[in-house]
């Protein structure tokens, strides 16, 4: 049972840092990697197999795709995928392959293959924050409501909430996907994970005890769409 108060970091406990994919099977991508470990990412090396394959680990907040190992089609796929799952998805385009950026490619941004470090990570950034409201110091924000990433902290006003880790993490994932409607099945594979054998029931509970935490000072931050699901909005609607 989820018991167990969730105030933010603790001794001895790690920073969550975002993980970017840098998916290539050339060695001058690596040149990235020190500088968006530098500013507080991991960046792993990924060869698209492993994608593929589903053998990269963890589940990355950013994939940086160079688009010399990715054919057209294996590109439509992979995207069409991290559309799905809200990852924040980057181009990077050698010499002479600008004529496969079109207005409906399904990407975040591009960047040249000569670019510097620098202008890469801060275009991950503007896309983070575009697309999640994930600030450069890591921090989400919609309307009053601000949750600290990389200590495990939520506010309201400025004011400190006390969230359980499943709490948390369940508001996290709306919050990041704000003003987009989950059904509750989608919640509960979402947050509890697939192999999670309870039922929809569960995260009306979690969102009424949410709910119960962060809507104060006359703040409304999640909607019920009926028949459907909730959705995290700035200020939500009164359902009165």
């Amino acid at each position: 049972m989820d018991m167990a108060v969730y105030t933010g970091l603790g001794k001895g406990e790690s920073r969550r840092m975002r993980t970017v994919f840098l998916v290539t099977r050339h060695p001058d991508l690596s040149r990235f990697s020190a500088e968006l470990e530098r500013r507080g990412f991991s960046a792993p090396s990924v060869e698209p197999e492993q994608l593929a394959n589903d053998e990269a680990g963890p589940r990355a907040d950013v994939v940086v795709l160079d688009l010399r190992d990715i054919p057209p089609a294996a590109f439509n796929i992979l995207s069409a995928t991290y559309a799905e799952e809200n990852v924040v998805l980057i181009a990077v385009v050698p010499p002479g392959g600008l004529d496969r950026i079109t207005a409906d490619l399904a990407i975040d941004d591009f960047v040249m293959l000569d670019c510097s470090p620098d202008e890469l990570v801060r275009r991950i950034e503007r896309a983070l924050w575009s697309k999640h409201g994930v600030d450069s110091e890591n921090n989400v924000r919609c309307g009053a409501l601000a949750i600290d990433l990389s200590n495990y902290r939520v506010t309201v006003d400025e004011e400190p909430l006390v969230l359980t880790f499943k709490e948390y993490e369940l508001l996290r994932f709306l919050a990041m996907n704000s003003g987009r409607v989950f059904t509750r099945e989608q919640l509960l594979n979402r947050v509890w994970g697939y192999d999670y054998f309870g039922g929809a029931r569960t995260v009306d509970v979690h969102i009424r005890r949410i709910r119960a935490k962060i809507e104060i000072h006359g703040h409304a931050f999640i909607e019920t769409v009926r028949n459907v699901g909730y959705r995290l909005v700035a200020e939500a609607r009164s359902e009165g």
